[in-house]
Protein backbone atom coordinates (compact mmCIF):
# COMPACT_ATOMS: atom_id res chain seq x y z
CA UNK A 1 0.00 0.00 0.00
CA UNK A 2 2.66 2.55 0.79
CA UNK A 3 4.82 1.31 -2.43
CA UNK A 4 2.58 0.73 -5.19
CA UNK A 5 4.46 -0.15 -8.51
CA UNK A 6 7.36 -1.95 -9.21
CA UNK A 7 10.94 -1.36 -7.64
CA UNK A 8 13.50 0.88 -9.01
CA UNK A 9 16.59 -1.09 -7.93
CA UNK A 10 16.81 -3.04 -4.69
CA UNK A 11 19.76 -2.17 -2.34
CA UNK A 12 21.64 -4.63 -0.75
CA UNK A 13 22.71 -3.62 2.92
CA UNK A 14 25.53 -3.87 4.91
CA UNK A 15 24.32 -7.20 6.44
CA UNK A 16 24.64 -7.02 10.17
CA UNK A 17 23.75 -10.50 10.94
CA UNK A 18 23.42 -13.95 9.00
CA UNK A 19 24.98 -14.87 6.01
CA UNK A 20 23.31 -12.43 3.75
CA UNK A 21 22.88 -8.99 3.20
CA UNK A 22 18.92 -7.46 3.96
CA UNK A 23 17.78 -6.23 0.62
CA UNK A 24 15.03 -3.12 0.54
CA UNK A 25 13.46 -2.35 -2.30
CA UNK A 26 13.31 1.32 -3.33
CA UNK A 27 10.90 2.66 -5.68
CA UNK A 28 10.64 5.61 -8.00
CA UNK A 29 10.69 9.07 -6.47
CA UNK A 30 9.45 11.88 -8.24
CA UNK A 31 12.12 13.83 -5.88
CA UNK A 32 15.23 11.21 -5.50
CA UNK A 33 17.26 11.63 -2.40
CA UNK A 34 19.59 14.53 -2.41
CA UNK A 35 21.68 15.80 -0.02
CA UNK A 36 22.43 18.88 1.82
CA UNK A 37 23.93 21.70 -1.45
CA UNK A 38 27.21 22.05 -2.22
CA UNK A 39 28.95 24.69 -0.67
CA UNK A 40 30.90 25.40 -3.65
CA UNK A 41 29.66 24.59 -7.47
CA UNK A 42 32.13 22.42 -9.13
CA UNK A 43 32.58 22.27 -12.89
CA UNK A 44 34.55 18.95 -13.30
CA UNK A 45 34.12 16.13 -10.64
CA UNK A 46 35.58 12.94 -10.46
CA UNK A 47 32.73 10.44 -9.66
CA UNK A 48 34.42 7.27 -8.13
CA UNK A 49 30.93 5.99 -7.80
CA UNK A 50 30.15 2.32 -9.07
CA UNK A 51 27.55 1.91 -11.23
CA UNK A 52 27.83 -2.14 -11.20
CA UNK A 53 25.22 -4.23 -10.02
CA UNK A 54 24.28 -8.07 -9.57
CA UNK A 55 21.93 -10.18 -11.48
CA UNK A 56 18.78 -8.59 -11.52
CA UNK A 57 15.66 -9.46 -11.10
CA UNK A 58 13.35 -9.69 -13.94
CA UNK A 59 9.72 -9.84 -13.54
CA UNK A 60 8.22 -11.00 -16.43
CA UNK A 61 4.40 -11.52 -17.62
CA UNK A 62 2.28 -15.19 -17.15
CA UNK A 63 3.13 -15.51 -20.91
CA UNK A 64 7.04 -14.66 -19.87
CA UNK A 65 7.03 -11.08 -21.37
CA UNK A 66 9.74 -8.86 -20.10
CA UNK A 67 8.14 -6.51 -17.63
CA UNK A 68 10.63 -4.28 -15.78
CA UNK A 69 14.46 -5.27 -15.05
CA UNK A 70 15.39 -4.53 -11.73
CA UNK A 71 19.30 -4.00 -10.72
CA UNK A 72 20.68 -5.38 -7.12
CA UNK A 73 23.29 -2.81 -5.78
CA UNK A 74 24.60 -0.65 -4.04
CA UNK A 75 22.29 2.35 -2.37
CA UNK A 76 24.69 4.72 -3.21
CA UNK A 77 24.96 3.14 -6.91
CA UNK A 78 20.65 3.34 -6.84
CA UNK A 79 20.65 6.99 -5.67
CA UNK A 80 23.22 8.20 -8.21
CA UNK A 81 21.11 6.23 -10.94
CA UNK A 82 17.66 7.78 -9.26
CA UNK A 83 19.34 11.37 -9.81
CA UNK A 84 20.50 11.32 -12.80
CA UNK A 85 17.96 8.57 -13.93
CA UNK A 86 20.58 6.64 -15.21
CA UNK A 87 18.66 3.04 -16.14
CA UNK A 88 20.49 0.32 -16.80
CA UNK A 89 19.02 -0.61 -20.01
CA UNK A 90 20.50 2.50 -21.49
CA UNK A 91 24.01 1.61 -19.76
CA UNK A 92 25.31 1.00 -23.11
CA UNK A 93 24.98 3.89 -24.66
CA UNK A 94 26.62 5.79 -22.35
CA UNK A 95 30.29 3.15 -21.71
CA UNK A 96 32.10 4.94 -24.33
CA UNK A 97 31.07 8.66 -23.09
CA UNK A 98 32.65 10.62 -20.56
CA UNK A 99 29.43 12.46 -19.67
CA UNK A 100 29.39 16.00 -18.95
CA UNK A 101 30.91 17.64 -16.08
CA UNK A 102 32.93 14.16 -15.05
CA UNK A 103 36.58 13.38 -15.90
CA UNK A 104 36.21 9.53 -16.54
CA UNK A 105 34.09 7.16 -19.17
CA UNK A 106 31.06 5.61 -18.22
CA UNK A 107 32.36 2.41 -18.14
CA UNK A 108 34.94 2.98 -15.31
CA UNK A 109 32.27 2.51 -13.47
CA UNK A 110 32.11 -1.07 -14.45
CA UNK A 111 34.97 -2.28 -13.19
CA UNK A 112 34.41 -4.94 -9.91
CA UNK A 113 37.95 -5.30 -9.01
CA UNK A 114 38.05 -2.72 -6.39
CA UNK A 115 41.91 -2.04 -6.73
CA UNK A 116 41.53 -1.42 -10.57
CA UNK A 117 38.45 0.49 -10.13
CA UNK A 118 40.15 2.87 -8.12
CA UNK A 119 43.62 2.89 -10.31
CA UNK A 120 41.41 3.53 -13.25
CA UNK A 121 39.26 6.37 -11.90
CA UNK A 122 42.77 8.03 -10.86
CA UNK A 123 43.81 7.91 -13.73
CA UNK A 124 41.45 9.87 -15.79
CA UNK A 125 41.86 12.29 -12.38
CA UNK A 126 45.22 12.97 -12.91
CA UNK A 127 45.28 13.33 -16.52
CA UNK A 128 42.92 16.28 -16.16
CA UNK A 129 44.54 19.39 -15.18
CA UNK A 130 41.13 21.31 -14.52
CA UNK A 131 39.72 18.63 -11.95
CA UNK A 132 37.58 21.15 -9.42
CA UNK A 133 35.55 18.12 -6.86
CA UNK A 134 35.97 14.62 -6.29
CA UNK A 135 32.89 12.60 -5.28
CA UNK A 136 33.32 9.18 -3.15
CA UNK A 137 30.52 7.11 -0.91
CA UNK A 138 32.56 7.01 2.02
CA UNK A 139 36.02 9.22 2.60
CA UNK A 140 38.26 5.75 2.85
CA UNK A 141 37.11 5.33 -0.70
CA UNK A 142 39.23 8.45 -0.87
CA UNK A 143 42.48 7.69 0.79
CA UNK A 144 42.42 4.05 -0.58
CA UNK A 145 42.59 5.42 -3.77
CA UNK A 146 45.59 7.95 -2.80
CA UNK A 147 47.43 5.00 -1.17
CA UNK A 148 46.89 3.06 -5.10
CA UNK A 149 47.82 6.14 -6.94
CA UNK A 150 51.29 6.39 -4.21
CA UNK A 151 51.91 2.16 -5.15
CA UNK A 152 51.46 2.97 -9.21
CA UNK A 153 52.56 6.65 -9.66
CA UNK A 154 55.22 5.20 -12.26
CA UNK A 155 52.47 3.36 -13.91
CA UNK A 156 50.26 5.74 -13.56
CA UNK A 157 52.52 9.05 -14.93
CA UNK A 158 53.81 6.18 -17.89
CA UNK A 159 50.17 5.75 -18.83
CA UNK A 160 49.30 9.16 -19.49
CA UNK A 161 52.35 10.13 -20.89
CA UNK A 162 52.16 7.93 -23.69
CA UNK A 163 48.14 7.68 -23.89
CA UNK A 164 47.76 3.92 -22.70
CA UNK A 165 46.02 1.72 -20.32
CA UNK A 166 47.91 -0.05 -18.09
CA UNK A 167 47.50 -3.42 -17.32
CA UNK A 168 45.29 -3.47 -14.32
CA UNK A 169 43.42 -6.75 -13.45
CA UNK A 170 39.79 -7.51 -14.44
CA UNK A 171 39.38 -4.46 -16.87
CA UNK A 172 39.33 -6.40 -19.98
CA UNK A 173 35.49 -5.79 -20.30
CA UNK A 174 35.85 -1.91 -20.63
CA UNK A 175 39.24 -1.48 -22.06
CA UNK A 176 37.96 -0.75 -25.27
CA UNK A 177 35.78 2.61 -23.66
CA UNK A 178 39.06 2.89 -21.66
CA UNK A 179 41.04 3.67 -25.01
CA UNK A 180 38.75 5.58 -26.53
CA UNK A 181 38.73 8.63 -24.19
CA UNK A 182 42.50 8.25 -23.01
CA UNK A 183 45.29 10.55 -25.09
CA UNK A 184 48.96 11.31 -25.12
CA UNK A 185 49.73 14.25 -23.05
CA UNK A 186 53.71 14.16 -22.69
CA UNK A 187 53.37 18.05 -20.70
CA UNK A 188 50.71 16.27 -18.22
CA UNK A 189 53.37 13.47 -17.05
CA UNK A 190 56.20 15.75 -16.27
CA UNK A 191 54.44 18.39 -14.70
CA UNK A 192 53.42 15.35 -12.47
CA UNK A 193 56.25 13.58 -12.48
CA UNK A 194 57.99 17.03 -11.11
CA UNK A 195 55.36 17.08 -7.90
CA UNK A 196 55.97 13.34 -6.83
CA UNK A 197 53.56 10.99 -5.42
CA UNK A 198 51.12 11.66 -2.59
CA UNK A 199 52.86 11.73 0.09
CA UNK A 200 55.65 13.24 -0.83
CA UNK A 201 54.72 16.72 0.64
CA UNK A 202 51.52 17.81 2.71
CA UNK A 203 48.86 19.50 0.05
CA UNK A 204 49.82 17.47 -2.53
CA UNK A 205 46.03 17.41 -4.28
CA UNK A 206 46.25 21.11 -4.87
CA UNK A 207 49.60 20.96 -6.79
CA UNK A 208 48.51 18.02 -8.74
CA UNK A 209 44.72 20.19 -9.12
CA UNK A 210 45.22 23.80 -8.80
CA UNK A 211 41.33 24.16 -9.31
CA UNK A 212 40.72 21.67 -6.59
CA UNK A 213 37.62 22.92 -4.30
CA UNK A 214 35.59 19.94 -2.82
CA UNK A 215 36.03 17.00 -1.91
CA UNK A 216 32.26 15.19 -0.88
CA UNK A 217 31.98 11.74 1.28
CA UNK A 218 30.24 10.79 3.81
CA UNK A 219 33.03 11.34 6.72
CA UNK A 220 31.13 11.21 10.04
CA UNK A 221 31.27 8.57 12.80
CA UNK A 222 33.73 5.83 12.16
CA UNK A 223 34.12 7.53 9.12
CA UNK A 224 35.45 10.66 10.69
CA UNK A 225 39.19 8.24 11.35
CA UNK A 226 40.55 8.89 7.69
CA UNK A 227 39.75 12.72 8.01
CA UNK A 228 43.48 13.50 9.38
CA UNK A 229 45.00 11.65 6.50
CA UNK A 230 42.81 13.31 3.89
CA UNK A 231 43.19 16.77 5.11
CA UNK A 232 47.07 16.23 5.24
CA UNK A 233 46.68 15.18 1.42
CA UNK A 234 44.33 17.80 0.27
CA UNK A 235 45.98 20.57 1.64
CA UNK A 236 44.34 23.94 3.92
CA UNK A 237 41.86 24.83 1.09
CA UNK A 238 39.51 21.89 0.17
CA UNK A 239 36.51 21.77 1.42
CA UNK A 240 35.46 18.45 2.80
CA UNK A 241 31.61 18.27 2.37
CA UNK A 242 29.81 15.60 4.05
CA UNK A 243 26.27 15.77 2.49
CA UNK A 244 23.42 13.94 4.42
CA UNK A 245 23.59 11.19 7.27
CA UNK A 246 21.84 7.89 5.38
CA UNK A 247 21.70 4.49 5.37
CA UNK A 248 20.66 1.83 2.93
CA UNK A 249 17.20 1.64 4.60
CA UNK A 250 16.40 5.59 4.72
CA UNK A 251 17.79 9.22 4.36
CA UNK A 252 17.93 10.49 8.13
CA UNK A 253 19.39 13.99 8.00
CA UNK A 254 21.04 16.33 6.02
CA UNK A 255 24.12 18.39 6.80
CA UNK A 256 23.99 21.41 8.49
CA UNK A 257 26.95 23.49 7.63
CA UNK A 258 28.84 22.95 4.83
CA UNK A 259 31.63 23.32 7.21
CA UNK A 260 30.51 20.91 9.81
CA UNK A 261 30.79 17.12 8.98
CA UNK A 262 29.26 15.80 11.78
CA UNK A 263 26.18 17.90 12.42
CA UNK A 264 22.69 16.57 10.81
CA UNK A 265 19.08 17.96 10.47
CA UNK A 266 16.63 15.84 10.48
CA UNK A 267 14.85 15.24 7.25
CA UNK A 268 11.72 15.49 5.88
CA UNK A 269 11.48 12.96 3.01
CA UNK A 270 10.77 10.21 4.96
CA UNK A 271 8.83 9.90 8.46
CA UNK A 272 11.44 9.45 11.13
CA UNK A 273 10.12 8.65 14.95
CA UNK A 274 12.30 8.32 18.02
CA UNK A 275 12.74 5.98 20.48
CA UNK A 276 14.38 7.64 23.32
CA UNK A 277 17.76 5.94 24.88
CA UNK A 278 18.33 8.01 27.69
CA UNK A 279 16.12 7.32 30.08
CA UNK A 280 15.13 3.69 31.03
CA UNK A 281 11.65 4.38 32.15
CA UNK A 282 10.45 5.77 28.52
CA UNK A 283 12.27 3.43 26.50
CA UNK A 284 10.11 1.95 23.76
CA UNK A 285 7.96 4.61 23.79
CA UNK A 286 7.76 6.33 19.77
CA UNK A 287 8.47 9.74 19.74
CA UNK A 288 7.90 13.09 17.46
CA UNK A 289 10.92 15.37 16.52
CA UNK A 290 8.62 18.01 18.90
CA UNK A 291 9.58 15.74 21.66
CA UNK A 292 13.05 15.72 21.68
CA UNK A 293 15.12 17.65 24.04
CA UNK A 294 18.83 18.80 23.45
CA UNK A 295 21.76 16.84 24.90
CA UNK A 296 19.40 13.00 25.00
CA UNK A 297 20.12 10.28 22.81
CA UNK A 298 17.60 8.29 20.78
CA UNK A 299 17.21 5.49 18.19
CA UNK A 300 15.22 6.50 15.12
CA UNK A 301 12.65 4.85 13.68
CA UNK A 302 11.80 5.16 9.99
CA UNK A 303 8.59 5.26 8.05
CA UNK A 304 9.45 5.11 4.01
CA UNK A 305 7.85 5.52 0.98
CA UNK A 306 9.57 2.40 -0.05
CA UNK A 307 7.22 0.56 2.63
CA UNK A 308 8.91 0.23 6.02
CA UNK A 309 6.86 0.53 8.62
CA UNK A 310 8.51 1.89 11.98
CA UNK A 311 11.50 0.02 11.07
CA UNK A 312 14.50 0.61 13.64
CA UNK A 313 17.54 1.94 12.68
CA UNK A 314 20.23 0.22 14.38
CA UNK A 315 22.28 3.66 15.24
CA UNK A 316 22.13 6.11 18.25
CA UNK A 317 21.94 9.88 17.42
CA UNK A 318 22.34 12.73 20.28
CA UNK A 319 20.27 15.70 19.75
CA UNK A 320 21.85 19.38 20.44
CA UNK A 321 19.36 21.50 19.50
CA UNK A 322 16.83 22.62 17.00
CA UNK A 323 17.61 24.06 13.17
CA UNK A 324 16.42 28.00 14.10
CA UNK A 325 15.09 27.96 10.17
CA UNK A 326 12.30 24.97 10.46
CA UNK A 327 12.72 24.21 13.68
CA UNK A 328 14.01 20.37 12.86
CA UNK A 329 15.66 18.36 15.52
CA UNK A 330 19.56 18.78 14.93
CA UNK A 331 21.95 15.65 15.79
CA UNK A 332 25.05 14.37 15.60
CA UNK A 333 25.52 10.01 15.25
CA UNK A 334 26.99 8.80 18.82
CA UNK A 335 27.64 4.97 18.13
CA UNK A 336 25.80 1.96 17.12
CA UNK A 337 23.30 0.65 19.02
CA UNK A 338 25.43 -2.71 18.98
CA UNK A 339 29.20 -2.61 19.01
CA UNK A 340 30.50 -3.34 15.66
CA UNK A 341 33.13 -2.57 13.06
CA UNK A 342 31.80 -0.64 10.17
CA UNK A 343 33.53 -1.74 7.06
CA UNK A 344 32.65 -0.26 3.32
CA UNK A 345 31.52 -3.93 2.56
CA UNK A 346 29.83 -4.98 5.82
CA UNK A 347 28.64 -4.67 9.32
CA UNK A 348 30.87 -6.66 11.71
CA UNK A 349 29.29 -7.76 15.33
CA UNK A 350 30.40 -8.17 18.34
CA UNK A 351 28.75 -12.07 18.29
CA UNK A 352 30.73 -12.33 14.96
CA UNK A 353 33.99 -10.72 16.51
CA UNK A 354 33.21 -13.77 19.11
CA UNK A 355 32.71 -16.73 16.79
CA UNK A 356 35.96 -15.83 14.70
CA UNK A 357 38.08 -15.76 17.74
CA UNK A 358 36.38 -19.23 19.12
CA UNK A 359 37.46 -20.49 15.44
CA UNK A 360 41.27 -19.76 15.61
CA UNK A 361 41.64 -20.06 18.79
CA UNK A 362 43.30 -23.23 19.96
CA UNK A 363 45.88 -25.37 21.76
CA UNK A 364 47.59 -25.91 18.12
CA UNK A 365 47.48 -22.63 17.31
CA UNK A 366 47.09 -19.55 20.50
CA UNK A 367 44.51 -20.52 23.45
CA UNK A 368 43.44 -16.53 23.18
CA UNK A 369 42.52 -15.34 26.52
CA UNK A 370 41.35 -11.73 25.92
CA UNK A 371 40.91 -9.59 22.64
CA UNK A 372 39.83 -6.56 21.36
CA UNK A 373 39.36 -5.28 17.77
CA UNK A 374 40.55 -2.21 15.47
CA UNK A 375 40.10 -1.60 11.32
CA UNK A 376 44.01 -2.53 10.90
CA UNK A 377 44.51 -0.03 7.36
CA UNK A 378 48.03 0.05 7.80
CA UNK A 379 48.11 -1.92 4.48
CA UNK A 380 46.00 -1.64 1.66
CA UNK A 381 43.06 -3.09 1.74
CA UNK A 382 42.57 -2.58 5.20
CA UNK A 383 41.23 -5.67 6.86
CA UNK A 384 40.07 -6.48 10.61
CA UNK A 385 43.30 -6.31 13.10
CA UNK A 386 42.50 -8.23 16.76
CA UNK A 387 45.08 -7.62 19.59
CA UNK A 388 44.77 -10.83 21.69
CA UNK A 389 46.37 -11.92 24.52
CA UNK A 390 47.36 -15.52 24.89
CA UNK A 391 47.68 -18.67 27.54
CA UNK A 392 51.24 -20.42 27.52
CA UNK A 393 53.14 -20.48 24.65
CA UNK A 394 52.39 -20.95 20.59
CA UNK A 395 51.09 -23.86 18.74
CA UNK A 396 52.34 -25.29 16.39
CA UNK A 397 50.01 -24.82 13.70
CA UNK A 398 49.83 -20.75 14.57
CA UNK A 399 50.42 -20.00 10.47
CA UNK A 400 46.70 -21.30 10.23
CA UNK A 401 44.92 -18.94 12.60
CA UNK A 402 44.92 -15.91 10.22
CA UNK A 403 42.86 -18.61 7.30
CA UNK A 404 40.68 -19.79 10.29
CA UNK A 405 39.70 -16.20 11.93
CA UNK A 406 38.53 -15.53 7.79
CA UNK A 407 37.45 -18.32 7.10
CA UNK A 408 35.07 -17.68 10.48
CA UNK A 409 34.55 -14.31 9.11
CA UNK A 410 33.36 -15.62 5.89
CA UNK A 411 30.57 -17.78 7.64
CA UNK A 412 29.21 -14.55 8.51
CA UNK A 413 28.79 -13.05 5.77
CA UNK A 414 29.39 -13.61 2.80
CA UNK A 415 30.35 -10.27 1.49
CA UNK A 416 33.93 -10.63 3.21
CA UNK A 417 34.61 -13.09 0.33
CA UNK A 418 33.49 -11.25 -2.36
CA UNK A 419 35.24 -8.12 -0.75
CA UNK A 420 38.41 -10.23 -0.87
CA UNK A 421 38.03 -11.61 -4.23
CA UNK A 422 38.04 -8.06 -5.68
CA UNK A 423 40.81 -6.83 -3.75
CA UNK A 424 39.02 -4.58 -1.45
CA UNK A 425 39.33 -6.84 2.28
CA UNK A 426 42.70 -8.75 3.45
CA UNK A 427 42.99 -11.68 5.80
CA UNK A 428 42.31 -10.75 9.38
CA UNK A 429 45.37 -9.60 11.18
CA UNK A 430 46.67 -10.95 14.57
CA UNK A 431 48.89 -9.02 16.88
CA UNK A 432 49.66 -10.78 20.13
CA UNK A 433 50.49 -8.36 23.00
CA UNK A 434 52.69 -8.51 25.58
CA UNK A 435 51.67 -10.20 29.00
CA UNK A 436 49.25 -7.90 31.26
CA UNK A 437 48.77 -5.56 28.34
CA UNK A 438 45.35 -5.58 29.18
CA UNK A 439 45.24 -5.44 32.62
CA UNK A 440 47.47 -2.13 32.22
CA UNK A 441 45.31 -0.59 29.37
CA UNK A 442 42.70 -0.75 32.20
CA UNK A 443 44.53 0.94 34.63
CA UNK A 444 46.00 3.39 32.08
CA UNK A 445 42.12 4.07 30.56
CA UNK A 446 40.97 4.15 34.07
CA UNK A 447 43.35 7.00 35.51
CA UNK A 448 43.04 9.01 32.11
CA UNK A 449 39.33 8.97 33.01
CA UNK A 450 39.11 9.33 36.26
CA UNK A 451 37.45 5.82 36.99
CA UNK A 452 38.14 3.08 39.17
CA UNK A 453 39.72 0.22 37.10
CA UNK A 454 36.81 -2.19 38.39
CA UNK A 455 34.46 0.11 36.16
CA UNK A 456 36.48 0.08 32.63
CA UNK A 457 36.22 -2.93 30.04
CA UNK A 458 38.25 -4.43 27.26
CA UNK A 459 35.86 -3.41 24.63
CA UNK A 460 35.41 -5.91 21.85
CA UNK A 461 36.16 -2.73 18.87
CA UNK A 462 39.01 -0.22 19.92
CA UNK A 463 37.35 3.23 18.46
CA UNK A 464 39.78 5.65 20.10
CA UNK A 465 43.14 6.59 18.03
CA UNK A 466 45.22 7.04 20.99
CA UNK A 467 43.75 3.73 22.49
CA UNK A 468 44.88 1.91 19.06
CA UNK A 469 48.36 3.38 19.11
CA UNK A 470 48.84 2.86 23.03
CA UNK A 471 47.80 -1.04 22.56
CA UNK A 472 50.38 -1.25 18.92
CA UNK A 473 53.36 -0.18 21.18
CA UNK A 474 52.80 -3.43 23.69
CA UNK A 475 52.68 -5.99 20.68
CA UNK A 476 55.47 -8.70 20.95
CA UNK A 477 54.63 -10.58 18.19
CA UNK A 478 52.40 -10.57 14.98
CA UNK A 479 50.84 -14.02 13.03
Amino acid sequence: MLAPGLPFYIPLSSSTSGKKSKQFAKYFRSQPYFGGPPPLRVRTTSLVYTFAYRDPVVVVTDAGELVKTIPLCNESTGIVRAQNNWSIETDETRMASILPGLVAPWATGFIIHHRSFLLTHALFALANISLEGIAVPLLVVFTDMVHRIEEEWSTLISSIRNGTIPEFEQIDHVRTYLELNMHADPQRADELQKIGPPFSSPGWAERVWPSLKLLTCVCSGTFAASLPQARSVLGPNVVIHNPWYICTECLIGRNLNPDDTETFVVATDELIEFLNMTEEQTQGEVLQAWDLQPGKFYQPVSTTQDGLWRYLIDDIIQVVGFDPRNGLPVFRYSRRKNMEIRLPHALITEADLLSVVSAFSGKDTVEVQEFTTVVDDRKFPQTLGFFISIKGNIGPNAKLARERAFAALVATSDEHQIAFDIDEFGLPTIRIVKPGTFADYRRWRGEGMNIGVGQIKLPAVLTDPKAQEWMAERVMIEL
